[in-house]
């Protein structure tokens, strides 16, 4: 299959080609100042203890972290928003490799600020085939201490591409998660984490099952 990095190259590219000059500055500006300011020690460590979830799938049915590792280890990966291109091209990537994952015992969980709403378009749209989870208001995000609380210079910016954040995620923060992923033991004990500030890049879904073949 193809690798993931070159594709979100890709993407990266045709933005710098045709993003308006402004508009580069400015995202690229908060994204430079926040990698350079973020704490990568202040998040989820391997071999911390998964703090507990309560989330709401798609359809509105809560979801449990208890319930889901009673089944066997868990692949949990963090994504922005339906909106993120980088985001979907990652979903999708890890879409083609879920019967690998199931193979393996292992339940993959995609974890979005994004209302349950917005989330069942999500699956809908990329025919995703595991759980969206909605950490509304980024509790959870904020928990593992992966949040980007973006400066309110990039609204203009959504507000001109028409992302309406307040809208998709339900509050005004304008906060996002970190693109992250975490690999989870049936134990709880977490045993791999990507934890990425810069949001074009994701873990490889091989690099993913490397993990899981650790286990």
């Amino acid at each position: 299959m193809t690798a993931l990095a070159p594709q979100l190259t890709n993407i990266l590219e045709n933005f710098k080609k045709n993003a308006p000059a402004p508009v580069q500055k400015s995202i690229y500006t908060a994204n430079t100042d926040f990698k350079a300011a973020y704490d990568r020690s202040a998040a989820i460590q391997d071999g911390d203890n998964l703090p507990g979830f309560r989330l709401t799938n798609a359809v509105g049915k809560e979801v449990t972290s208890t319930e889901l590792l009673a089944q066997g280890p868990l692949l949990i990966t963090f994504y922005r928003g339906e909106w993120c291109p980088f985001c979907n091209l990652a979903l999708r990537a890890m879409q083609k490799h879920l019967d690998e994952l199931k193979a393996r015992n292992v339940t993959f969980v995609a974890i979005t600020p994004e209302l349950p709403d917005t989330t069942l378009s999500t699956t809908e749209k990329n025919g995703l085939e595991f759980t969206v989870l909605s950490d509304v208001g980024n509790k959870y995000a904020r928990e593992l201490g992966i949040l980007f609380q973006q400066p309110d210079t990039l609204r203009p910016i959504f507000d001109k591409f028409g992302h309406d954040l307040k809208k998709r995620n339900g509050d005004d923060s304008f906060a996002l998660p970190i693109p992250a992923t975490l690999l989870v033991d049936q134990k709880g004990i977490v045993r791999n984490t990507f934890i990425e500030p810069d949001y074009t890049k994701r873990l490889e879904p091989s690099e993913a099952l490397r993990w899981i073949d650790a286990l």
